[in-house]
């Protein structure tokens, strides 16, 4: 077991650095949070549970189809499992549905970020999958964990990283149920308690 805090929606998220694969180069480097935002970068983490199993390359397949959208949205996205920056190498470069991952894939496999953010499972020291949005402040803004065996949608995470950095922008703001860029917000008062369905028209 471990007394690593696990870092709750709302705060601020410690540094943390991992070294990974970066296929866009074909080269290992390291990613650290103080770095992403000294560049003013929102960061996603999507944690999975291993290379080289059965649902994990069709989600990260799925991110990569959207990694140019959130690029553009001032993101910066990183997948990240508790294998190490050779399998991750070894998988990219040997499984078909990968051939258009472009992010940094991210080694954690002492499992020290995968605890602080709460998806270590201490039972097998896999990663369940987990995705975080952290704001360039560092502020955790988002948080989802799936089991195993269900696997996530990329354009569901698009479109939290639209509403989310369209509220840095309209802090007065909040996004509705199903919200995407164009669509009414609401401005919450006391005028419109219990008269949501009005404001929304």
């Amino acid at each position: 077991m471990s007394d690593t805090k696990i870092i709750s929606v709302g705060q601020e998220v410690p540094d943390f650095e991992m070294e990974t694969y970066e296929p866009a180069r074909s080269a290992f480097g390291k990613i650290s949070l103080a770095e992403l935002r000294k560049q003013n970068k929102w960061t996603v983490l999507v944690f999975y549970p291993a290379d080289f199993t059965f649902v994990c390359p069709t989600e990260l397949a799925d991110l990569a189809e959207k990694y140019a959208t959130l690029q553009k949205l001032g993101a910066e996205v990183v997948a990240v499992s508790t294998d190490t920056k050779f399998s991750h190498l070894a998988w990219r470069d040997s499984e078909k549905l990968l051939a258009k991952v472009r992010y940094p894939m991210a080694a954690d496999p002492t499992g020290k970020v995968s605890r602080m953010f709460g998806v270590y499972d201490e039972a097998t020291g896999l990663a369940l999958r987990g995705t975080f949005i952290i704001n360039p402040a560092g502020k955790l803004v988002s948080s989802e964990v799936n089991f195993y065996n269900v696997g996530r949608d990329a354009s569901e995470l698009v479109r939290k990283m639209e509403a989310n950095e369209y509220l840095v922008q309209h802090p007065a703001e909040a996004c509705p149920a199903k919200w995407t860029p164009g669509k009414k917000t609401l401005k919450p008062s006391e005028k419109m308690v219990g008269k949501v369905f009005e404001a929304l028209q």
